[in-house]
């Protein structure tokens, strides 16, 4: 997951991260990227199969801002706080930020 110049994030995946992010610095790759630069790589991580990071993109990408904030910093407790419906979820500070 990259965050883009513009504060929006790209969600993708690859077999070769190295040469992704040197596309997406160099620009032209990608329409999303090349308009938003500089991109930052926030999050990345090791699949199986290129299905199952293709899997892991498109449930990522429909996450809210606050969920994918939460995958970046590692925070497993405000990760599943915003996995859960926003009428399921108890009241707590996350709400406040997100």
């Amino acid at each position: 997951m990259l965050s883009c110049a513009d504060g929006k994030f790209y969600t993708g995946h690859t077999d070769d991260l190295e040469r992704r992010m040197a596309e997406h610095h160099a620009g032209g790759y990608c329409e999303f990227t090349s308009r938003r630069q500089p991109v930052t790589l926030e999050w990345s991580q090791d699949f199986p199969s290129r299905s199952e990071a293709l899997e892991a993109e498109l449930r990522i990408k429909k996450w809210s801002r606050a969920k994918k904030l939460a995958l970046i910093a590692g925070d497993w407790n405000r990760l599943s706080h915003y996995a859960r419906p926003p009428h399921e979820r108890v009241s707590t500070s996350h709400d406040t930020n997100g």
